[in-house]
């Protein structure tokens, strides 16, 4: 099983949110999550973000691979 942390979309259109989860690599993008690890949203004022980094170490030492985007948001912080 290929284990990846991504981000999954909430909210409206307009309106879009994203919490940052663990999931498998083949499953949809808004579908079931093996654990939700925090949110980002970004907006006209900025970006505003809660991410339990160390929950985030734990699952990279067990071999979850971040996405791009992910990898771009947590070197911010």
């Amino acid at each position: 099983m290929s284990v990846v942390i991504r981000l999954a979309t909430v909210g409206r259109k307009g309106e879009r949110r994203f919490r940052v989860v663990v999931k498998e690599k083949r499953s949809r993008r808004d579908g079931k999550a093996i654990e939700f690890l925090g949110w980002y949203e970004k907006n006209i004022n900025g970006e505003k973000k809660v991410i339990n980094t160390e929950r985030v170490k734990y699952w990279l030492s067990q071999g979850a691979k971040a996405s791009p985007t992910v990898d771009k948001i947590l070197s911010i912080k």
